[in-house]
């Protein structure tokens, strides 16, 4: 474990990412916002390509970021201005967290979903191989690309792909984008290194999106309303938002001296992290007391009821190690939200949770 531990001690506390172009794409969103915040903060140029924040409030705004990196707003379906962006940045670093990310919303916009989350990314990888610039790109699916058999199985890399509602099988076909680019760019000889990262479901902070399950109890909670959730069964990877985040900029540096590891990686909890929908609110309830009630609709629209994921690959391969469990990844996701309620700077308490996660 000591070779493991020193492969993430120096990704967030030496200088390996001072001065390195980054270029992110959604960095708009959620977890875009808390990348360019940790790595603006670590010294690297931070380049981001996405549409405007979605949600009121937003992360990205309540973080400054306007000031503190230089981004572009611009639709990757749009493949001539992605392109030019590409073009005009040439990036050292690429991490692909551009999409359409929610699954009930992918019933609702369903070819929308799959030309942001397929053809998207295709776009992006394309202009990269056009300007054939030496650089390490991430492209970043989710934990639902696998073909989920509703089992106590944790998927691993090698596992089958699919999906049944649009989100899920967009993402399994994000994944056979990237297999297809990897081959290409090797056959044609290009300094491009290319892999794909599968977190599973991410918290944190800042998250205020609709139909997520940590930011619909931050809104009940603020309004003094009781919690509504629709399947208090539910079983899923639940991880806070920097663990991945670390893993993407792991794999990116450790790709730089070994273009072997361009791969796909699982990037999700320990196995006794896994846990219900009703763990998930009881144990956000003991750091903001509320109250909550199970709502379930046998109509609504199909969601996963089980899904596992194996993390060994991540941490063989790369050293990669989960650092905080279920009870501080909920704990620091409501202390979050209930200090940005009593008035706090979002700013101020994002930076203090990176901290003491880079010294967990």
């Amino acid at each position: 474990m000591g070779n493991r531990q020193r492969a993430l001690e120096n990704l967030v506390l030496n200088t390996f990412w001072k001065n390195k172009r980054v270029l992110l794409t959604g960095h708009t969103g959620f977890k875009g916002s808390w990348m360019s915040l940790w790595l603006h903060q670590m010294g690297a140029e931070v380049y981001g390509y996405a549409l405007k924040p979605d949600t009121k409030p937003s992360l990205f705004d309540q973080l400054q970021l306007e000031q503190k990196i230089l981004h572009r707003i611009g639709d990757i379906c749009e493949a001539e201005t992605l392109a030019a962006y590409v073009t005009e940045i040439k990036a050292d670093f690429v991490f692909h967290l551009a999409a359409q990310s929610l699954v009930l919303r992918s019933y609702r916009e369903t070819l929308n979903t799959w030309n942001t989350n397929v053809m998207g990314t295709a776009h992006l990888l394309e202009a990269l191989r056009k300007v054939a610039h030496p650089c390490t790109v991430v492209v970043v699916t989710t934990d639902k690309v696998y073909q989920n058999h509703e089992s106590d199985h944790a998927y691993t890399e090698t596992d089958s792909l699919g999906g049944i509602d649009p989100y899920s099988a967009s993402k399994a076909g994000t994944e056979l984008v990237v297999g297809s680019y990897r081959s290409l760019f090797a056959q044609e000889n290009l300094p491009i290194t290319l892999a794909s990262a599968r977190a599973g479901n991410v918290i944190g902070g800042g998250d205020w999106c609709e139909n997520r399950l940590l930011p619909d109890i931050a809104r009940a909670l603020m309004q003094g309303k009781s919690i509504e959730t629709r399947n208090p069964s539910a079983v899923r990877p639940w991880q806070h938002v920097l663990e991945p985040l670390s893993g993407y900029m792991m794999l990116a540096q450790m790709m730089t001296t070994d273009k072997t590891l361009a791969a796909a990686y699982n990037f999700g909890p320990e196995p006794r992290d896994n846990r219900t929908v009703e763990d998930v609110i009881e144990t956000a309830l003991k750091t903001w007391p509320g109250v909550y009630h199970a709502n379930v609709d046998a109509a609504a629209p199909h969601e996963a009821g089980l899904l596992k994921l194996a993390i060994g690959k991540a941490q063989t391969k790369l050293g990669w190690q989960p650092k905080w469990n279920f009870e501080t990844a909920v704990a620091n996701t409501m202390i979050w939200y209930k200090e940005a309620a009593a008035g706090r700077a979002a700013l101020d308490i994002t930076r203090d949770q990176i901290k003491a996660y880079e010294v967990a």
